[in-house]
């Protein structure tokens, strides 16, 4: 518990700081509202909208963590899989590649054509934009297994599943967790773009139609209201997967295990 607080004393003192340095700048120099409203006139935003704004967390929560979800299930599959042989690799891995550079915004009406409006859209586009890290460092973990190791197995008749179960998958856990925690903030991302074409507006609205609502309004207050919380939500699911990675890996692997 200690070592908690102290982990947390450090980032929460800087951001404490930073907003009070930001309450003081935008008073004296009388800086618009509109352009840069003042940490108070966004905590009155939050309590004032808060119910708006906790229904668009909930709405995005839920299509980022399905997006997430998904991306981890299928990128450590296809990660297995294209790590399997080299001849997949060179014949799938362009592909993913090339998921990853096609542009959100340029697919999402698509997306928008084949799943309707909603959240199974924004869940898909959060998939989208979180799978390729999954899968990158899958493939990297598990062709990082000492082949000393491998051939071991080998020598005592181990299979393919024997090896992948045994050794190569628990191998490459510190890569994978590594690339769910990359992923973690990119569905986040990938639900907010996702959102700015194929989300309901009004009542029903994920952060960011209402971020691109309050955009159009000027409501500069609420945008950045909007926006925090969306970070936060980034936040906490990159917390939630670094918790599973110390649960899992504490025991036995350096990445995760407390220095003095």
């Amino acid at each position: 518990m200690r070592a908690a607080l102290r982990a947390a004393l450090p980032p929460l003192v800087a951001f404490a700081a930073g907003n009070a340095l930001w309450e003081a700048a935008v008073r004296l120099l009388e800086v618009p509202i509109y352009l840069l409203p003042p940490p108070s006139r966004i905590a009155a935003a939050l309590v004032t909208h808060a119910a708006t704004l906790g229904g668009g967390v909930l709405l995005t929560g839920q299509a980022a963590l399905a997006g997430f979800a998904l991306a981890g299930v299928l990128g450590v599959a296809a990660g297995v899989v294209i790590a399997s042989a080299r001849w997949v690799e060179r014949a799938v891995y362009p592909f993913t590649v090339l998921l990853q550079t096609v542009p959100l915004v340029a697919i999402a009406p698509l997306l928008v054509v084949w799943f309707g409006y909603g959240v199974r859209p924004v869940a898909v586009a959060a998939f989208i934009v979180a799978v390729f890290p999954v899968i990158v460092n899958t493939v990297t973990g598990l062709r990082s297994v000492d082949p000393h190791l491998v051939d071991l197995f080998r020598l005592y008749g181990a299979g393919f599943w024997a090896q992948l179960g045994k050794l190569r998958l628990p191998a490459a856990l510190p890569n994978v967790f590594a690339g769910l925690k990359v992923a973690a903030g990119l569905a986040v991302i990938g639900a907010v773009v996702g959102e700015f074409v194929a989300s309901y507006a009004g009542e029903q609205a994920g952060l960011g139609m209402l971020a691109l609502t309050y955009a159009r309004e000027s409501h500069t207050d609420r945008l950045f209201a909007a926006v925090g919380l969306a970070s936060l939500l980034g936040l906490a699911l990159f917390a939630a997967v670094g918790g599973a990675a110390r649960v899992t890996l504490r025991h036995w692997h350096a990445s995760e295990q407390e220095r003095p």
